[in-house]
C-alpha cells in the first residue's frame, strides 16, 4: 500500500468469519459450490480487489484452515469461547483485534456471499479510508411491499406498512426500499471496541441485485451454483474458451469395471449420456482427446467415438503437453477429465479441471470442479455442462474486468483531485 500525504494509510484487513460447525449443511464454508468451495469465492474477491493490507479467515477448523491457506489467505485461529453457536460475529471480530493490534480497519466479510466482486471493494475501501466514514455495510434494492403481522388469535386487521393500497405504485415508478443483504460490514477498530459493528458517521454501499447471493438465504445448493456461475467472480485473469478436452477413459468415461468373458474377452460398460456430452463438445468446436493408462484399443473401436486416443500411456502430463503444444493452445484453453492418481499433474497443469465423485482423494484434491456423477454414470456429460456455462461467463468476465480498471481509475481521479485542491488551499 502506498503512503498519503507523509503518513502510513490505516491498517485495513479483510477477515472472514468460518465456523466449522453448521446446523444446515456440514462445514458449508468448504463445501464445493460451483466447483470451488464456498469460501473460495469471496477470499478470490479480496485478493484481487488489492485493497487490502492483510486477508484472515478466522476458524476453529483444520480443514477450513486448509482450503484457507491454500486460496492465499492468513489463518486465525479462534478460541472455543468465541466459536458456539450462539457466538455472535462481534465477539469474533473483537477477539481477532484483541490479537491484531496492527489492524486499524476491519472489513469483515460474509463466506456466504459467492457473488462478491473486487470492484465493490474497491469502492468500500474508498469510502471508509478517504471519505472519513467509520462505518459502511452493504445493502441491496427491494421492490417489496410489507405489510405487518397478525399473530394467530388476535382481532386485528393487518395493515401496510409501506404502500397505499389505493393507490400501488408500478415497480418502474418506485424506487424501492434498502436492505441489508449481509455481504460485508466495514468498520474502524475504535467503534468495533465500543461494540458496534455500524455506528459513527455510517455509509451504506448499494449492491447489485444478481450479486447480492446470500448461501443462508438460498437454501437449495443448485440454485445457487446457477447464480454463482451467472454472477460470480472469476478471477482477474480473463477466461479463454475451451478448445481442447482430454477425458481419462477408465473411470471417466466408463466405471472403471473390466468383465472378463470364458473366452478372455474384455467388456466395459458406458453411460449414453456421456456419448451425448462428447458430441454437444464437438459441436461447439471443442476438441475431445481420450487417454488410458492402458491398452484399451479395442474398446475404444467398439464404442466408435471418432476421438483421437491414446492407450497404453505411461506419462499423461507429458501427452498433455504435446497436444497442447501441437494444436498451439494455452493452458486456459485446456480441460482435463481424470480420476486416479496419474491424472494428479495434467488436472493440476490443465485450466479446467475435473473429476467424478469417486475419484480417488488425490485427484479430486487436484481438481477445480468436482462431478456429482460417478465415472461412467454420467460424469463426461456433466463437465462438458459445467465447461458450456462457464463459456458464457467469458463475455460477462471482460465486462467484470473493466469495471474494475474503471472503479480503480475513479479512486486515482479523485485522490489527484483532493491533493489539487490541497495544494491549491495550501497557496492561498
Amino acid at each position: 500500500m502506498d503512503e498519503g500525504e507523509g503518513r502510513p494509510q490505516p491498517h485495513l484487513a479483510a477477515l472472514v468469519l468460518a465456523r466449522g460447525g453448521s446446523k444446515g449443511i456440514p462445514l458449508k464454508n468448504i463445501k464445493l459450490l460451483a466447483g470451488v468451495p464456498l469460501i473460495g469465492w469471496v477470499l478470490r474477491a479480496a485478493i484481487d480487489a488489492g485493497v487490502f493490507h492483510s486477508i484472515w479467515v478466522s476458524t476453529d477448523h483444520d480443514e477450513i484452515e486448509k482450503v484457507a491457506k491454500q486460496f492465499g489467505a492468513k489463518v486465525h485461529r479462534r478460541s472455543p469461547e468465541v466459536s458456539q453457536d450462539s457466538s455472535t460475529s462481534l465477539e469474533a471480530i473483537t477477539e481477532f483485534l484483541n490479537h491484531h493490534r496492527e489492524v486499524d480497519i476491519v472489513g469483515n466479510i460474509q463466506a456466504t456471499s459467492p457473488c462478491l466482486h473486487p470492484s465493490d471493494l474497491i469502492k468500500v475501501a474508498d469510502l471508509i479510508q478517504k471519505e472519513g466514514f467509520d462505518s459502511v455495510f452493504s445493502v441491496v434494492r427491494r421492490h417489496q411491499f410489507r405489510w405487518s403481522e397478525v399473530k394467530k388469535g388476535d382481532n386485528k386487521m393487518t395493515e401496510p406498512q409501506n404502500l397505499n393500497p389505493a393507490k400501488r405504485y408500478r415497480r418502474q415508478d418506485w424506487p424501492g426500499e434498502l436492505y441489508e443483504n449481509g455481504s460485508f460490514y466495514f468498520a474502524k477498530r475504535h467503534l468495533i471496541e465500543k461494540g458496534y459493528l455500524q455506528g459513527g458517521k455510517m455509509a451504506y454501499y448499494e449492491m447489485r441485485a444478481e450479486h447480492s447471493v446470500d448461501i443462508d438465504i438460498d437454501i437449495d445448493w443448485p440454485i445457487a451454483e446457477q447464480r454463482v456461475l451467472s454472477f460470480g467472480y472469476f478471477g482477474k485473469e480473463p477466461l479463454k474458451e475451451v478448445r481442447l478436452l482430454v477425458c481419462s477413459i477408465d473411470g471417466c468415461l466408463t466405471n472403471g469395471r473390466i468383465y472378463v468373458t470364458e473366452d478372455h474377452k474384455e467388456m466395459v460398460s458406458y453411460d449414453y449420456r456421456d456419448i451425448v456430452g462428447i458430441d454437444l463438445l464437438k459441436k461447439r468446436g471443442i476438441q475431445v482427446r481420450l487417454i488410458s493408462d492402458r491398452d484399451c484399443s479395442k474398446t475404444l473401436s467398439a464404442m466408435q467415438l471418432g476421438c483421437v486416443a491414446k492407450v497404453s500411456v505411461t506419462n499423461k502430463l507429458q501427452v498433455l503437453k504435446d497436444w497442447q503444444e501441437d494444436m498451439g493452445l494455452s493452458w486456459k484453453e485446456v480441460a482435463y477429465l481424470g480420476n486416479e492418481e496419474s491424472d494428479v499433474e495434467c488436472l493440476k497443469q490443465a485450466g479446467m479441471s475435473g473429476v467424478p465423485a469417486d475419484a480417488c482423494a488425490a485427484a479430486q484434491k487436484a481438481a477445480g470442479y468436482i462431478c456429482k456423477s460417478r465415472g461412467g454414470c454420467g460424469a463426461v456429460r456433466e463437465f462438458a455442462e459445467h465447461i458450456f456455462l462457464l463459456l458464457e461467463k467469458v463475455n460477462s468476465a471482460r465486462k467484470q474486468l473493466e469495471e474494475i480498471s474503471s472503479a480503480g481509475k475513479e479512486m486515482g481521479k479523485n485522490e489527484n483531485s483532493r491533493k489539487g485542491n490541497k495544494e491549491l488551499m495550501e497557496k492561498e
